[in-house]
């Protein structure tokens, strides 16, 4: 599977994309007949958002489907795949889940330029406003990185990061173009990234 996240090349019957808190979901039909559409969907992205230690290296998308629920996306630690599919199995009318949440495989390479990436984007003076914190959380939780080898920063990261094989993609919400742009241009000047994929969106306000 490739890196580059399309939300309609994964999930082709999607007309429209909704994200909140860094789990993207699409138009959903009801999981019982006492459930709509929004609430059904309202109530799995709530569940994917209680998943322990989904963070920034993460990213966590579903459909619906007359109570079968598709989980796609991607993982950074086996655990997150296993713990999304749990939760979701506990909203009320969800028969059945189906979990092609890939797991992102171990690299060392990978991992540096995760959290390179990671500290251009978060303590960049522009676009700090986005760490939850700020700039100094952010380099808190990059210095934590070599302490805690295989960690990730958790929480509400609007802009998603996401390393396979030398290659990153950029997936979530910013405020504008200029945003948009230069995330994509501090994830380039990353040592070793082997390309730049920029699947941000714009939130027009």
């Amino acid at each position: 599977m490739s890196t580059r996240f399309q939300p309609h090349a994964i999930l082709t019957a999607a007309l429209t994309v909704g994200m909140v808190a860094g789990v993207l979901s699409f138009p959903a039909t009801p999981l019982a007949q006492t459930v709509g559409p929004k609430e059904a969907a309202l109530r799995i992205e709530r569940a994917l958002e209680r998943v322990p230690y989904y963070g920034v290296f993460d990213l966590l998308a579903f459909k619906v489907d007359r109570g079968v629920v598709t989980l796609s996306g991607f993982a950074y630690s086996a655990t997150t795949k296993s713990e999304a599919a749990k939760m979701v199995k506990q909203v009320a009318g969800v028969d059945e889940v189906a979990n092609r949440i890939e797991l992102l495989p171990t690299s060392q390479i990978d991992e540096q330029i995760r959290w390179a990436t990671f500290y251009l984007i978060y303590t960049d003076d522009f676009l700090s406003r986005y760490a939850p914190g700020g700039a100094m959380r952010a380099r808190y939780e990059a210095a934590n990185f070599a302490r805690f080898p295989g960690m990730q920063p958790f929480g509400t990261y609007p802009i998603h990061i996401i390393v396979k094989n030398r290659k990153t993609t950029l997936v979530g919400v910013v405020d504008n173009e200029s945003d948009k742009m230069l995330a994509a241009v501090r994830a380039r000047e990353v040592t070793s990234v082997s390309a730049v994929e920029n699947e941000l969106m714009v939130i027009k306000k």
